[in-house]
């Protein structure tokens, strides 16, 4: 071939294995063996090699990245990416609904819901269609540049089919969950323990680790899946969209794969009955899902509700009812933070818990032991606190063991032998000395941290070889 065939034919093998892999991972439809794709881009793969001007940003070969990268850059949202209010029954999504209309001066005209991803935010910036930038969420101002990471997400477009929708888009700003199918974190967690290394806890941690890895042959080894849940600044394409329904519908067209179980809902009534369902059916799913996002329908409402502190008015997170099994206390040990405080901590008989696998919870401090009569060797019921954090919520006091013994906070700290106080009127029991030294050691943990002075490089590993 000469230079005119071989740049046609490169065109006709990107768009080609870009067909193959949309139909895969948007529409879920095999159109060809994997051989095929694989042999495909090999060719594709050569080719630009040998003529590496022809190479583009959006080719399929540019989805895996070369060298790993040092370091993650900084990068601060145009929009801020904010949190979730949660609510836990009926009456509270009611007292949310209640709260909007009064802003209103009468009820939303309908709701949008949406299976909660189980997984981590991301915002993906395209520049007229293609993909220039992909951030984590952070803390919400300011994020972690992982381009290089999420281009190997295969339901993730890098060009958007802007040539089959007429759609004319300078810039556009899709947010998403970055998530592991359960059978992807099963076959990673193999992989784990052939290489005797630590398991993950949960699907969750491994899709954060994965889309952090500086390598991003590792990321790609991962199989992470993408499912976008809106757009910011949509005013600009008020043509195109004035719902979030209508949203979807916009980012299916531009080659997004959708949540095809989201559903528009007339009102409460409506949104409780798909809270049900899926409540019972969520085990069958191939992803972990922990509720129901609930959002007002309507765009321009949505902008007149605007937000307040870290939230946005017009959604709400609708969490499922927490998992409950049973497992027993082995011990209760006694944990010193940087402040001095005492937290007793129940060591359990290592269960499965929504997900994943739970060895400690905190018992909080010593009114909470008492009041709810936690004895080593009990069988306990367990859950997680808004499918996050473990918790103790009974003790099965007809399988109590004999001879136990009700527990009491020591009356030195068990790290330096140092007096321990209770303030009168206090819950809490601290160490008294300053110079703990766990105390310092966490305080130095702190400060060192993201959420006071990020000092780069030094972690806790680092301070622990300091003492």
């Amino acid at each position: 071939m000469d230079k005119k065939q071989t740049k046609q034919r490169i065109e006709k093998l990107r768009k080609e294995i870009d067909k193959i892999r949309y139909y895969y991972h948007v529409l879920d439809k095999q159109i060809v063996p994997d051989s095929v794709k694989d042999s495909l881009q090999h060719e594709l793969y050569k080719l630009e090699k040998e003529y590496p001007g022809f190479v583009t940003p959006d080719s399929p070969t540019q989805r895996i990245g070369g060298k790993p990268l040092d370091k993650f850059n900084k990068v601060k949202h145009e929009t801020p990416m904010l949190s979730m209010e949660d609510v836990f029954n009926n009456a509270e999504l009611a007292d949310w609904e209640a709260r909007i209309s009064r802003i209103l001066g009468k009820k939303p005209d309908g709701y949008f819901c949406e299976q909660k991803m189980d997984g981590l935010a991301i915002s993906l910036l395209y520049k007229n269609g293609l993909l220039v930038q992909a951030t984590t969420r952070g803390d919400g101002v300011t994020g972690e540049d992982v381009t290089q990471n999420v281009k190997t997400i295969e339901s993730i477009p890098l060009n958007l089919a802007l040539q089959d929708t007429g759609y004319t888009l300078q810039d556009l700003e899709v947010r998403g969950e970055v998530f592991l199918p359960k059978n992807s974190f099963e076959k990673i967690n193999q992989q784990q323990i052939a290489n005797s290394q630590q398991l993950f806890a949960n699907p969750r941690n491994a899709a954060a680790g994965s889309i952090r890895q500086l390598d991003s042959k590792i990321t790609a080894s991962r199989h992470l899946d993408f499912l976008p849940y809106g757009m910011k600044n949509v005013t600009r394409y008020k043509l195109y969209v004035t719902n979030q329904e209508q949203i979807y519908k916009f980012l299916n067209k531009l080659g997004f794969k959708i949540n095809k179980h989201n559903k528009f809902c007339k009102n409460l009534e409506e949104v409780n009955k798909f809270h049900q369902y899926w409540n019972r059916a969520r085990k069958k799913l191939p992803y972990l899902t922990d509720g129901v996002v609930v959002k007002v329908n309507d765009l321009a409402t949505q902008e007149r509700l605007g937000f307040i502190g870290k939230a946005y008015r017009w959604e709400i997170a609708y969490k499922f009812a927490a998992e409950q099994v049973t497992t027993v206390v082995k011990d209760i040990i006694v944990q010193v933070g940087r402040t001095g405080a005492l937290t007793p901590v129940a060591v359990l008989e290592p269960v499965n818990v929504s997900g994943s696998t739970v060895s400690r919870a905190t018992l909080h401090n010593e009114d909470e032991v008492h009041r709810k009569d936690v004895r080593i060797g009990d069988t306990v019921i367990l859950q997680k606190a808004g499918d996050v954090i473990p918790e103790v919520v009974k003790v099965l006091k007809n399988l109590r063991p004999k001879n136990t013994h009700q527990f009491n906070m020591p009356k030195k700290c068990p790290i330096c032998g140092g007096r321990v106080i209770r303030p009168e009127g206090g819950a809490i029991h601290r160490c008294a000395d300053p110079k703990c030294v766990v105390r310092v050691k966490r305080s130095l943990y702190h400060f060192a941290s993201k959420s006071a002075f990020d000092i780069e490089g030094l972690g806790p590993k680092i301070v622990d070889q300091l003492f």
